[in-house]
């Protein structure tokens, strides 16, 4: 997908209590409410990866929820940096890595 200048493209690596407690459903429904296309999937080592894309403020806002996380989850970290290969418009849930 091609990105505007107001648009950016993140690649976020979420630690802590994440898997078994609905995080990646959530942030599917958290991207979709705020239009942001992109994808998350578990990690074998307990982790949740996930690439967003969309405007600047909405991918911010993202990023600020997903530090709370469902309240079942206990993040302990968000590791974030820039994306720069293509995003799938929508937002998909993928298979464990």
């Amino acid at each position: 997908m091609v990105r505007g200048k107001t648009e950016v493209q993140k690649h976020v690596f979420v630690s802590g209590r994440v898997q078994g407690v609905w995080f990646r459903a959530w942030t599917e429904q958290q991207c979709r409410q705020l239009g942001l296309s992109g994808w998350a999937r578990n990690l074998a080592d307990g982790r949740v990866e996930l690439v967003v894309a969309g405007s600047a403020p909405a991918v911010s806002s993202l990023l600020k929820r997903l530090r709370e996380g469902p309240a079942q989850a206990k993040v302990e970290k968000v590791a974030v940096s820039e994306w720069t290969e293509a995003v799938p418009t929508g937002f998909q849930l993928r298979p464990t890595a």
